[in-house]
């Protein structure tokens, strides 16, 4: 998927009010990870609680190791993020017994900084993330602002569709067409991380089309007969019961959230309108279909909604728009941005 494709993707509240840029420079894109924990001060893992801009995380991971003087491996973080902004996440460096050069302060690189770093005894472990915390500046901003305010609430009490990110499907979709070759007969990657990384690709493309058709049809926001639910902030699924009353009622209050496929075999399925929905998309690509059965994908379900928390927005300047929010791990900014502006 291209920019492009991301693009045309359906909006659930409306065209875009105006046009905006993000990302002018690192600080306009500020990412915070929130993990819920905390280095209790004594252990053989050092976690460093690192600022950067202009480097991705394994960069960072990278240089930590080596002025660590340490393998790679022994450098742990719960998750990715991006190059093109000012990022603070968690690090941990495994050092049993030994006192390793790196301390509050500039870091081992230009673009990172260290702002705190402190021992413990687990390392830190990839997914260990409930979510992340953002400040976006929107700059050269040019629509009104009680009609932004306006869209801003609806969004912060109704929520914005849960799309995957453009940056999933690489540049101009080219993990879509590698995998595209590989299921064709192609030679698959040697890398064990760029086959889940095409994989993934293909699943999030899959899921894209069947939350575009939910919001073109108005029921991304609402649960549909043979709905497979989704509680919000914990990622358990039930089958929903269409004589249950309270389903409704809970869903407008986002406690729960309808679902979408991540395609793949067995796992729980939904039935009714949402499966015949659901099959109506995916067969239209039995290529990737074969692929994923081939690579044996457990199948699973993601939120078609996603809930925005604290979103909060002032002017700090005219034609100058901030936004402070929270969103779940997993999850993308752009989206959000996308339902008020074109950037």
């Amino acid at each position: 998927m291209s920019t492009e494709q991301a693009a045309s993707l359906p909006r659930a509240w409306g065209p875009p009010l105006g046009t905006a840029r993000l990302k002018a420079t690192p600080e306009d894109f500020l990412v915070e990870e929130q993990t819920g924990l905390s280095p209790c001060g004594d252990g053989e893992h050092l976690w460093l609680w690192v600022e950067k801009w202009g480097l991705n995380t394994a960069q960072v991971a990278r240089a930590l190791a080596e002025a660590a003087g340490i393998h790679p491996r022994a450098v742990s973080f719960a998750g990715l993020k991006d190059k093109h902004a000012l990022t603070r996440q968690w690090f941990s460096l495994q050092s049993p017994g030994r006192s390793l050069p790196l301390g509050v302060g500039e870091g081992p690189i230009p673009g990172v900084r260290i702002l705190i770093a402190r021992r413990h005894h687990r390392k830190l472990r990839t997914g260990a993330l409930k979510g992340n915390r953002f400040v976006l500046t929107l700059r050269d901003c040019d629509a009104d602002p009680a009609a932004v305010a306006q869209r801003l609430y609806r969004i912060s009490t109704h929520g914005v569709p849960n799309y995957f990110g453009h940056q999933r499907f690489g540049r101009g979709g080219g993990n879509l067409a590698q995998a595209s070759a590989w299921f064709a007969g192609g030679r698959p990657p040697r890398d064990r991380k760029l086959r889940g990384l095409l994989l993934s690709s293909v699943r999030s493309e899959l899921f894209n089309r069947v939350l575009a058709r939910r919001v073109e049809e108005g029921g991304w926001n609402r649960l549909l007969p043979g709905e497979v639910a989704m509680l919000d902030g914990r990622g358990a699924v039930f089958e929903t019961d269409p004589a249950d009353p309270a389903l409704p009622g809970r869903c407008a209050r986002l406690e729960i959230h309808p679902t979408g496929p991540l395609a793949g075999e067995r796992g729980v399925q939904p039935g009714g309108e949402v499966a015949a929905l659901e099959q109506s998309v995916l067969a239209t690509e039995p290529l990737w279909r074969q692929g994923l059965a081939r690579a044996r994908m457990e199948a699973a379900r993601r939120a078609l909604r996603l809930r925005v928390a604290d979103l909060a927005w002032h002017w700090p300047a005219p034609g100058q728009l901030r936004l402070s929010f929270r969103l779940p791990a997993g999850a993308y900014a752009t989206v959000v941005v996308r339902e008020v502006l074109e950037c």
